[in-house]
């Protein structure tokens, strides 16, 4: 039997064993089905999820999918950037702890959130792939594992959209946290590069916090300069049929 990583025993662990709320660790977690009952797009994967993760009370203590913002990528052409929800309390503390202190607990809760996000309309494993933000190995090194990889993998199985790393960083720039949106755009010119062709239409980007947008903006741009090209000879390219971004959260770092 193929051993599970350490971060998916505890969300096996979490899910299926535990009885208490991931948050308030007080009342017993509730069914995803009486949580999303009013969110008609989650209704029938809700069915999957089991009991769940966080009780009413937490569940609902959150905003969840808030309305998504633009960003552009070309003339006339825009990305709209749809997140689970706001980086605040507690999901902020949950991604800080998860990204830079490898703190594995707060993985259940961030999962949960991933749950709010919608699939997107007419995309299914045939016709869609998921572009995870890449990042840079000596990043890797450095942080010893990459959070929006575990992150964009956990939302790969709840939609049943395989990951596509045909997009590759091709630079070291510097952290986005702290940065202006104009600093934020110039610190990441040049820094995405296609490494192959997509293998289908549907590009859906994923990155865990969307501050400005700055970052999926760049790899929004990267990834529609290479696909405009392939289809170049046919049509032009609709950006809210061929690519789509989303975020664990929105808001300031």
């Amino acid at each position: 039997m193929r051993a599970l990583a350490p971060y998916q025993s505890g969300l096996w662990l979490a899910e299926y064993l535990s009885i208490r709320c991931q948050l308030c660790r007080i009342y017993r977690s509730s069914s995803q089905h009486h949580l999303t009952n009013n969110i008609p797009n989650l209704k029938k994967a809700s069915k999957r999820l089991g009991r769940g993760l966080l009780c009413t009370h937490c569940h609902h203590s959150i905003t969840w999918l808030p309305n998504p913002f633009l960003v552009d990528i070309a003339p006339n052409i825009t990305l709209p950037i749809q997140a689970a929800t706001y980086y605040d309390y507690p999901i902020r503390e949950a991604i800080s702890a998860f990204k830079h202190h490898e703190d594995i607990t707060k993985l259940p809760l961030l999962v949960h959130a991933l749950r709010q996000l919608p699939r997107p309309h007419g995309c299914h494993h045939s016709n869609s792939v998921i572009v995870a933000m890449p990042t840079t190995n000596p990043r890797l090194i450095k942080r010893g594992f990459d959070p929006v990889s575990i992150l964009s993998t956990q939302l790969s199985k709840h939609w049943n959209i395989p990951l596509w790393h045909g997009v590759e960083r091709i630079d070291d720039t510097s952290t986005q946290q702290g940065l202006t949106r104009a600093e934020r755009l110039s610190n990441l010119d040049n820094a995405f590069a296609m490494t192959q062709s997509p293998p289908v239409k549907r590009l859906i980007l994923f990155d865990d916090v969307a501050t400005t947008g700055a970052s999926l903006q760049a790899l929004g741009r990267t990834c529609y300069q290479q696909v405009s090209m392939l289809h170049t000879s046919t049509s032009t390219l609709s950006s809210s049929n061929e690519i789509s971004a989303y975020a664990l959260a929105h808001g300031s770092q």
